[in-house]
C-alpha cells in the first residue's frame, strides 16, 4: 500500500510552480515510489497569488503566512521556494516542526544560514534536499562516472560557465535579487552556486581559489508593484544594485587539477549558457545545458588531433529510463526537478538521504564565501574543509 504524504509549497514564483508540477508528475515516472504526494497547502505573501495557485494546481488550502504551514499537522514535507533572505527562518522553523524540507539553493544568504538549516534538519531527524538540479541530468551523471573511472585519464583542468541575460535589460526591476539584505550575493548565489556544486560533484573538493567580481549595471528602477520573476520597471525611481553581476574564478582542487568558474547574469546574447569542459591526460568530456541530453567525449591514445564524439543520453544513463525509452529522446528542465522530487520523497520513504542534501548547500556556500573574500582582498584564499558530508 502506498502512503499519502501531505506536502506544501512556500513561495509561489516560477520555482514554486516547478516544484508543484514535479510533485504532480513524480509517480507517473516512478510508479514504485512508496509515497504519494498530496498537495495540502500553498503559502505566498503576494495577495491573491496563493488562492490562484490552489485553484490552478489543486492545493486543498492557501495562505499568505508560511507559519500556518509549519503549524499544519496535515503537512509532512515542505518545498521552500521563497526569496533567499527567508530561507534560514523558514527552513529552521519547518525542520523544528518535524517537516521534511526540499529547499532551493543557495539556502540563505551566508554560510551561517546554510549551516543553521543543515543543523536544524539533522537535529530534527528529518530529510533535507537542495535544488542543485543540473547534477541530475543523466548526461552529467554519466560524465561524473566517466571522470571517476579514469575514462579521460587524470583530470588536469576544467572550465565551468554559467552565462545568462536575465538581468541584462537596463529596465530590469530592482527586486530583492539585487539587494544585499534580501538577496545576499548576486550572481554568486544565483548561478555560481550551481557552478560550485557541479565543480565538487564532478571533480571533488576545492582547496583554494582567487576571484574577481563586477557590477556592470549599477542602477535599476524600483518596482511600483509586486513582482514575480525578472520583471521590468521602466520609469521607476532608480536605486543602487548592491551585489555582483559577474564573477570569474580560478580554482585549485584537492586532486591537483585546476579549474575556471565564470558566471554572469547580464551576458547579452546568452540564454542559459550553462555547461562544463573537463580535460584529462587521455581525453575530455563536454556538456552544454542547452543540449542537455548530449555529451561530447574524446577518448583514446592519439593525444594530438584526437576526435570528439557526440554521445546521446539513453536508458543506461542516470534516471533517463524513467522518462524516455531510447537514446536521443529529449528530456527537459522540469524533468530534472522530477528527479529531484523523487530522490527527496525516496529519502523520506526509506529514511536514507538520496540526491543533494543540506551538506551540499554548506559546501557550495563555503566556496561562494571564499570567492567574495578573495574578490575583496584581490588575493588567493584557502577554502576550509567542511565536516558536512
Amino acid at each position: 500500500m502506498v502512503d499519502a504524504l501531505g506536502v506544501a509549497v512556500v513561495g509561489f514564483g516560477w520555482m514554486g510552480r516547478v516544484h508543484t508540477r514535479a510533485y504532480a508528475r513524480v509517480r507517473h515516472h516512478y510508479p514504485l515510489l512508496g509515497l504519494r504526494p498530496e498537495l495540502v497547502t500553498v503559502a505566498e505573501e503576494v495577495p491573491g497569488l496563493a488562492e490562484e495557485a490552489a485553484k490552478q494546481f489543486g492545493f486543498a488550502s492557501a495562505t499568505r503566512d508560511w507559519r500556518e504551514v509549519a503549524a499544519d499537522p496535515r503537512v509532512r514535507a515542505v518545498s521552500i521556494t521563497a526569496p533567499n533572505f527567508l530561507h534560514r527562518e523558514i527552513g529552521v522553523a519547518m525542520a523544528e516542526a518535524g517537516k521534511h524540507i526540499w529547499i532551493e539553493k543557495p539556502v540563505g544568504l551566508t554560510v551561517a544560514d546554510a549551516r543553521a538549516v543543515a543543523d536544524a534538519v539533522a537535529e530534527a531527524g528529518v530529510q533535507g534536499a537542495v535544488g542543485f538540479n543540473y547534477r541530475n541530468a543523466p548526461a552529467v551523471e554519466t560524465a561524473r562516472e566517466l571522470i571517476a573511472s579514469g575514462g579521460i585519464g587524470t583530470v588536469t583542468h576544467a572550465r565551468i560557465r554559467l552565462f545568462s541575460d536575465y538581468a541584462a535589460h537596463p529596465e530590469s526591476a530592482l527586486t530583492w535579487r539585487y539587494q544585499r539584505e534580501r538577496g545576499g550575493s548576486g550572481v554568486l548565489g544565483d548561478l555560481a552556486s550551481h557552478g560550485a556544486d557541479l565543480a565538487r560533484y564532478l571533480l571533488g573538493d576545492i582547496t583554494s581559489l582567487t576571484a574577481d567580481t563586477a557590477v556592470f549595471l549599477p542602477e535599476r528602477a524600483r518596482p511600483t508593484a509586486a513582482t514575480t520573476g525578472h520583471a521590468r520597471a521602466a520609469g521607476g525611481e532608480p536605486g543602487p544594485v548592491e551585489n555582483e553581476d559577474y564573477v570569474g574564478c580560478l580554482l585549485r582542487f584537492a586532486s591537483g587539477a585546476r579549474g575556471v568558474l565564470e558566471a554572469c547574469r547580464v551576458s547579452v546574447g546568452e540564454q542559459n549558457t550553462y555547461g562544463f569542459e573537463v580535460h584529462g591526460t587521455t581525453g575530455a568530456v563536454f556538456w552544454d545545458f542547452r543540449r542537455m541530453n548530449e555529451l561530447g567525449v574524446s577518448r583514446g591514445t592519439a593525444y594530438q588531433d584526437q576526435p570528439v564524439s557526440t554521445v546521446y543520453a539513453g536508458p543506461g544513463d542516470g534516471d533517463f529510463a524513467a522518462f524516455q525509452p531510447g537514446a536521443a529522446n529529449a528530456m527537459g528542465y522540469d524533468d530534472l526537478k522530477v528527479i529531484e522530487a523523487h530522490r527527496f520523497l525516496r529519502s523520506i520513504a526509506e529514511g536514507t538521504a538520496y540526491g543533494t542534501t543540506l551538506a551540499d548547500a554548506v559546501h557550495s556556500a563555503v566556496v561562494l564565501e571564499a570567492m567574495a573574500r578573495s574578490a575583496e582582498r584581490r588575493a588567493w584564499v584557502d577554502v576550509p574543509p567542511q565536516p558536512y558530508r
